[in-house]
């Protein structure tokens, strides 16, 4: 019995075993719970391990912690490649190259992801019933073209196992339908006027600027002028209509519009009819349009559609509108009829019919752009599906979830320039809004019924659709900041040689792209752009080798890309930060490349880096907002105001007694109010290039910008101040330059006025000689004698016209006591040289001290001469003058 029993127990364990979904598993649902409480104890215990930049170094610094981390590594690139084993990919993850196994590794796990995906997507698309595997028709006369396999084209193939791509239908050699248009498409770098001339259900009349001057085809000021000047004069000549030029025409009647009732009652939808049953007519001719503008305004409610274009042209075009009312479905083609369509203002501004747009955001946009139209009393099933809380909020996703069609999107990017349009495309454009007007119906009863009845939420919906009516169209301006933006973006690091190579090349893309009607995308994609300025190349044939494949316009202005690249490469090489600082002003700050970094340390600054320049060593140049043709030798106090000087000192406090007290109630308060919302020490740290985020200091809504803008105002208005103060003082030192001029030329006239009235000795002479007196020697002092004039000298004297006697007694020399042994050729003991003015100061030769010898008047030698007989002869003897 024992036996038996045991047997019965083991084919029992054997049948509980037979009918489990996996070992150990009972169901699908206990593996599923099993495997979800793996992950997610995998993924708890992942977060609990140190992170990078937090303890990581920390831990990384024990070999104990090393190994683990290698062996976990290890454990995980295994299971990872038998995954990708197990779905037939490459799995060589632990074979990799040292160098390059990053990256290598991280692309082998992006493919499997997109294997295991699609498959994924295959399987759930089979248990939904879900047929994908229709190829997609070719219209009759075109080549297919190549299959561009990417992760955004992929679908499944419903059974099998193999993925499947859509196919892209483009038009080849077919003429530009802009060489057909009537007006003019206007691609210059002026704001967008609005086309419109004529205002069906308007409440406030047109402005008379829009229907006085429709007439105008083209600006004449554009045929003979420069473009930027006829910019200008256009800008000039719109100033008096600026205000009505960029309002939107129809903001009075959409702010004065209220929700309709038929929106506002509950209805039962409306099921559409078959599509095979339903009438298209395509619409190509005048009295078309008119006919389905009358037809329009008849019915309560339609649904628009519109199909774009816009690689080969740079605004855009709009190449198809569809229509469909509850019986009947319009296709418009919009290239032919461009300049007609503003005949459908009348339908679609009518206030009591609705027009039901799907994500009309852009569909507003275009048809303002190119017809001139407007749409009044709009309801968007984009936004209804957003206040539903839809999981997708696409157009396919609705159509499947409300009408269980699956939408064919093989021609969605599709060129819809073709022409005549094939049956595949008509059939997809109309589907579009065919079953748009039930959808409507669906979406606002269930609006109701998520609002308990009530129409709050359905008013929501059609106050953000009407919102979305309100939006202009404004067209792309180029600015010379506007490479800036997309430099941001793409996220790289350029010097200053490869972004002024990437500002040429912006503008010089923008500039064709105008010029012939071309995007920008065509005339040089952003990747090929971005790979030219980061190489730079020396020779045309580089240019030609950044591209691949190569654009048409770029093959043929090669030599004129050739000379922008040129003239980057003659640009100075440094940082494009260290650049933008000089542009702005500012000092070059070399940044530290130690992440534990404060901005006092300068401890770990390696020394091969640029030296830090101090302001007393600054480059002695003057600045250049302030120019000044003269120069003076105090540059060198005006250019460090370039730098930002110290506002926190430890011994001064900063003087704002003067400020605050100029200040009204009302600014203290704002500032009391800012500074409780500021970081005091936040507005200094930018001075030093550190803990400063580079992205904010091109944010305007950021601090940082704020206070850089505040920093070059303020050093603005000092170097205004200092300019000023230094004109004063040149204006002071010239005014008293002038002064002291001024005072000696008035001195110097004194003196000669007081010399007029002086007689010479020789006047008194030839006074006295005059009267016939004679000359008496005046008694002088003992020891000097002067000597005889020369008989020319004297004959001179005679011969000179007499002035008038002076008043004053002339006393002659007394010569009685004078020495005469001078003019016998003996040496004289005192001295060898005749002296006059000695006789006054023998009576101190006296006094002197015996052994001392007396030192000659420095005065006397200019009146003396060397005794004894001379070979020049006695005239000569004389000093000169």
């Amino acid at each position: 019995m024992d036996s038996s029993s045991s047997r019965n127990d083991d084919l029992n364990l054997r049948d509980d075993e037979s009918k489990e979904f996996f070992p150990g598993y009972k169901d699908v649902d206990a593996f599923v719970k099993h495997g979800l409480g793996s992950v997610f104890l995998a993924t708890k215990a992942s977060g609990g391990l140190p992170q990078i930049g937090d303890e990581f170094d920390f831990y990384r610094s024990f070999p104990g912690f090393q190994e683990f981390c290698q062996v976990q590594g290890d454990k995980l690139l295994i299971c990872m490649s038998q995954i990708m084993q197990h779905h037939n990919c490459r799995s060589l993850m632990r074979d990799c190259n040292k160098l390059t196994g990053l990256e290598e590794r991280f692309d082998l796990v992006v493919d499997s992801n997109d294997v295991i995906l699609e498959k994924v997507g295959i399987l759930l698309d089979e248990a939904d019933g879900v047929n994908r595997s229709q190829q997609p028709v070719m219209p009759t006369g075109y080549q297919p073209p190549k299959i561009v396999v990417s992760s955004w084209n992929r679908k499944g193939s419903g059974s099998g196992g193999r993925s499947e791509t859509f196919r892209l239908l483009q038009a080849k050699n077919i003429q530009r339908p802009q060489m057909k248009f009537k007006d003019k498409i206007d691609n210059s770098n002026t704001p967008f006027i609005p086309k419109i001339f004529i205002k069906p259900n308007a409440l406030k009349p047109l402005p008379s600027y829009f229907t006085t001057q429709h007439l105008r085809k083209e600006r004449p000021e554009d045929l003979d002028v420069p473009a930027a000047l006829a910019d200008l004069i256009h800008q000039q000549r719109t100033q008096e209509y600026k205000v009505d030029m960029f309002a939107h025409p129809y903001q009075f009647e959409l702010d004065n519009l209220s929700v309709p009732d038929s929106i506002l009652s509950k209805t039962e939808p409306k099921m559409y009819k078959p599509i095979e049953e339903t009438s298209c007519q395509f619409i190509d001719t005048l009295e078309d349009l008119v006919a389905l503008n009358e037809k329009l305004n008849k019915v309560s409610e339609f649904a628009v559609d519109l199909e774009h274009h816009s690689y080969r042209s740079f605004l855009g075009v709009t190449c198809l509108m569809q229509i469909s009312t509850r019986e009947q479905d319009f296709i418009i083609d919009t290239l032919e009829l461009r300049s007609e369509m503003y005949i459908l203002n009348e339908s679609f501004t009518n206030p009591s019919a609705v027009k039901v747009f799907h994500g009309a955001d852009s569909d507003i946009e275009w048809l303002q752009r190119d017809f001139g139209l407007y749409v009044v009393n709009l309801f968007d099933t984009h936004q209804a599906s957003r206040a539903l809380n839809m999981a997708r909020h696409s157009l396919d996703h609705l159509l499947k979830h409300y009408c269980k069609v699956d939408s064919d999107k093989r021609y969605q990017l599709a060129d819809w320039r073709i022409r005549p349009l094939p049956d595949e495309m008509a059939v997809y454009a109309r589907s579009d809004t065919h079953y748009l007007l039930y959808i409507f119906d669906c979406m606002k009863a269930q609006l109701f019924d998520f609002n308990h009845g009530q129409p709050g939420l359905i008013q929501s919906v059609w106050n953000r659709s009407k919102d979305i009516s309100l939006k202009k169209y404004a067209k792309p301006i180029f600015t010379e900041e506007s490479y800036l933006e997309l430099q941001r973006k793409q996220k790289r690091s350029f010097n200053t040689q490869q972004l002024t190579a990437f500002r040429l090349l912006f503008a010089w893309r923008d500039k064709l792209a105008r010029q012939e009607d071309e995007s920008t995308g065509y005339v040089l994609p952003t990747h090929m752009m971005i790979k030219i300025s980061e190489e730079l190349p020396k020779e045309p044939q580089g240019i030609i080798a950044c591209c691949n494949p190569i654009p048409p316009l770029v093959r043929q202005q090669v030599n004129e890309l050739h000379l922008l690249v040129q003239e980057a490469r003659e640009m100075p090489l440094l940082k494009a930060e260290i650049a933008m600082q000089k542009n702005k002003g500012l000092l070059p700050i070399k940044k530290p490349q130690v992440t534990l970094f404060g901005p006092h340390d300068t401890s770990r600054v390696p020394d091969h880096t640029e030296p830090h320049v101090s302001a007393n060593d600054l480059p002695i140049k003057e600045g250049v907002l302030f120019d000044d043709d003269q120069k003076s030798d105090n540059n060198i106090e005006k250019i460090r105001h370039l730098v930002a000087s110290a506002k926190i000192t430890l011994f001064e406090e900063p003087d704002v007694k003067e400020m605050l007290e100029s200040l009204s109630v009302v600014q203290m308060k704002a500032r009391r109010i800012r500074e409780s919302f500021e970081n005091p020490f936040r507005m200094y740290l930018p001075s030093t290039g550190v803990h400063v985020n580079e992205n904010a200091k091109f944010d305007p809504s950021s601090k940082i910008f704020e206070i850089s803008k505040r920093w070059k105002l303020q050093t603005m208005e000092q170097q205004q101040k200092d300019l000023e103060s230094t004109k004063k003082a040149k204006a002071e030192a010239k005014l008293q330059a002038k002064k002291a001029a001024e005072d000696r030329q008035k001195a110097k006239e004194s003196y000669q006025e007081s010399l007029e009235n002086v007689a010479t000795v020789r006047q008194l002479a030839k006074c006295a000689k005059v009267d016939g007196k004679k000359r008496e020697r005046v008694p002088s002092e003992v020891g000097e004698s002067t000597p005889k004039p020369s008989k020319k000298l004297k004959s001179t004297e005679k011969n000179r016209k007499t002035e008038a006697p002076s008043e004053e007694s002339f006393k002659p020399f007394d010569y009685s006591q004078s020495d005469f042994k001078v003019f016998s050729g003996s040496k004289s003991k005192d001295n060898s040289q005749f002296d006059p003015n000695k006789q006054s100061h023998e009576p101190r030769k006296k006094k002197m001290a015996a052994g001392k010898k007396r030192v000659p008047v420095a005065e006397s030698k200019s009146m003396s001469y060397v005794a004894g007989t001379s070979n020049r002869g006695f005239r000569h003897n004389w000093p000169k003058k």
